[in-house]
């Protein structure tokens, strides 16, 4: 079976991690701040926190921003349930916006008309969630300005887009509070399982930190009940164990280093795909700047769309849906009694797509192959 992804281990890598299994500290040591320290290096941003996975750097993203019961949240149709479930864990009420079709990425149409009928009706989001789908930053030049005019903070669920870069007339005025990037295995780099929350605010770097290691504060300048034992330390708050270890923080260092070579042969495989495949049959990866290619998602008819999945799946292709609506999970279906059709271009985009396989390690002749089997249903 050709996997739609698949990550890639050099000699390199392992030697960072038998290096780190041979040392004093296989957690809590040097190599997270120097992870944490290179990603920043990389993103542009000033403070990054290091997590267990993607999913913990969420929610730690929405503790840090306050999000509680109180609190409403909005979340693209289109994701990985994680990027509601942060919210979620917090309390807080999520509801779904709709996607555009050529893209996948949040629709500012939809965003932008639910924000003024919510104005009316006093219900604004605190926070929106924006998912940078199959590697393609979504909007964010209007969602920044959307943000700024209807007061709310924007999380940035980039795990599909480490490595893409926005068009060059955005400026640095698109980013989001913070930005998140997942490290699982197939992702743009790994660490087994792990992610990082990236964010020029000090407070909010400083308060997900914590979160992330049981609540407890080491700061002595910040203790409320300071005494003077060198031992002493305090838990400000629940908190969660959410920390990385150095042995994935090793491997993503290593991994990090060979970043442009994994996004070069992203590209020269979906060039190959798109010299193939018509617009009309693929997702719009260049409407937003560059794309990592995370994914590559065609649009088959839906009327034959899940007999072309089983049969490329047959001929052992492994091809994948990303994703089923959130809000069509029995959880939040029951939950929220969303009426059946909510989120019209999020569920015409799921019945169609299907994403192809693209890794660094997909050989020309797979994809050769991929190729052939599909051209008889394109």
């Amino acid at each position: 079976m050709i996997p739609y992804g698949s990550q890639h281990i050099s000699d390199a890598d392992i030697e960072a991690v038998v290096e780190v299994l041979r040392s004093d500290f296989l957690t809590q040591g040097p190599c997270v701040p120097k992870f944490e320290e290179k990603l920043c290096e990389y993103s542009g941003m000033e403070f990054g926190v290091a997590f267990n996975s993607a999913t913990s750097a969420l929610h730690g993203a929405c503790l840090a921003m306050g999000i509680s019961a109180k609190s409403r949240v909005w979340v693209p149709a289109i994701s990985f349930v994680a990027s509601a479930n942060c919210a979620e864990y917090c309390g807080a009420k999520v509801e779904f916006i709709d996607v555009e079709l050529d893209t996948a990425c949040l629709s500012m149409e939809f965003l932008e008309n639910k924000l003024r009928l919510a104005e009316l009706e006093g219900t604004l989001p605190d926070l929106v969630i924006a998912v940078h789908y199959a590697g393609q930053y979504c909007d964010m030049a209007t969602l920044k300005v959307l943000s700024q005019r209807f007061h709310f903070r924007v999380i940035e669920d980039a795990s599909h887009a480490l490595g893409a870069e926005p068009p060059e007339a955005w400026g640095r005025a698109w980013a989001g509070d913070i930005r998140v990037y997942s490290f699982h295995p197939v992702k743009m780099i790994t660490t087994a399982e792990g992610g990082v929350a990236l964010t020029d605010d000090r407070g909010l770097a400083e308060s997900m930190r914590m979160f992330a290691c049981h609540g407890i504060q080491r700061d002595k300048d910040k203790w409320q009940y300071p005494e003077s034992g060198e031992w002493y330390y305090e838990q400000q708050t629940l908190g969660f164990n959410y920390r990385m270890n150095d042995v994935q923080a090793a491997l993503g260092i290593s991994q990090l280093q060979q970043l442009p070579g994994f996004l070069k042969r992203r590209r020269e495989i979906a060039a190959i795909y798109e010299l193939n495949i018509n617009l009309q049959q693929r997702v719009n990866q260049g409407k937003y700047g560059l794309s990592s290619y995370h994914l590559f998602p065609v649009l088959v008819d839906v009327q034959i769309s899940d007999r072309v999945f089983s049969q490329l799946k047959a001929a052992g292709i492994g091809v994948q849906k990303h994703y089923i609506p959130i809000l069509n999970q029995p959880y939040y279906r029951d939950k929220y009694h969303y009426p059946l059709g909510s989120c019209p271009q999020a569920q015409q985009f799921y019945r169609q797509t299907m994403s192809l396989p693209i890794f660094p390690d997909l050989a020309d002749q797979d994809q050769q192959y991929v190729l052939e089997q599909l051209s008889q249903f394109l």
